[in-house]
């Protein structure tokens, strides 16, 4: 097994040039929507913006707009120098945070959070607890104020302070098959291949009840009037 590259070390390593404000469509369009929707298995899903990345925004920016906001789908698009682009992010069910380091789920039912590659379409679910290193899947994500949205111990997927440099490098998030770590979720590569960030997204999620669960809540609700109704008649009445 590969040592652990410890997340806080790789800040000033990706330095690079200013990043320049996206353009563009959003990433989130209604096919990738429908996607996120079936890779997270949860029914029907309200996702709205939480943060775009600007021109000139840092670390600093992401965790303003995302921190505390609960659950989160991190969407982003990146390139290496041969004009290879993919669309890849991850599921963040804790939700983000400046001061906290690591968010530790020690058991696999904690272990909900996954990456994905959108354009060669892949998920990496986190290892779960019987693994032959238990705690091997136990780091979700990494909260730090020099840190982009950065998942699992490898780092499994890291966004530098710049937000202009992405790093995936597989350990706390595997494949079912048992795809070896080590691998970029990005390209698959070993090595630790750094990629550009051209776009950068986040997106709050919560479930949308289903309209038959709101149909019942009203009927129920609406009994309940009905019979409180009759017990105030039938006082005033005696």
């Amino acid at each position: 097994m590969k040592s652990i590259i410890a997340a806080g070390t790789l800040a000033f390593v990706l330095a690079a040039p200013a990043v320049q404000a996206q353009g563009g469509a959003p990433l989130l369009d209604l096919t990738l929507y429908g996607q996120l929707e079936r890779w997270l298995g949860a029914g029907r899903l309200d996702l709205q913006n939480l943060y775009t990345r600007g021109a000139g925004d840092n670390s600093l920016d992401f965790h303003a707009a995302v921190d505390g906001r609960g659950s989160t789908f991190t969407l982003m698009q990146v390139s290496n120098a041969s004009g290879g682009r993919w669309l890849v992010g991850g599921y963040n069910p804790q939700g983000w945070s400046s001061t906290d380091g690591w968010h530790v789920t020690e058991r696999s039912w904690q272990r909900t959070a996954f990456l994905f590659n959108y354009t060669d379409p892949r998920v990496w679910r986190q290892v779960a607890s019987d693994n032959v290193l238990p705690s091997r899947g136990e780091r979700q994500t990494y909260n730090a104020p020099d840190h982009g949205p950065t998942f699992g111990a490898g780092p499994d997927l890291l966004v530098n302070d710049r937000l202009d440099t992405a790093l995936s490098w597989q350990v706390s998030y595997g494949l079912l098959e048992g795809e070896t770590e080590g691998r970029s979720i990005i390209d698959l590569s070993r090595g630790g291949q750094l990629f550009q960030v051209d776009a950068l997204e986040l997106y709050s999620v919560s479930v949308v009840p289903e309209p038959g669960r709101w149909t019942m809540l009203a009927a129920g609700l609406g009994v309940l009037g009905w019979a409180g109704m009759r017990r105030q008649r039938r006082v005033r009445a005696g």
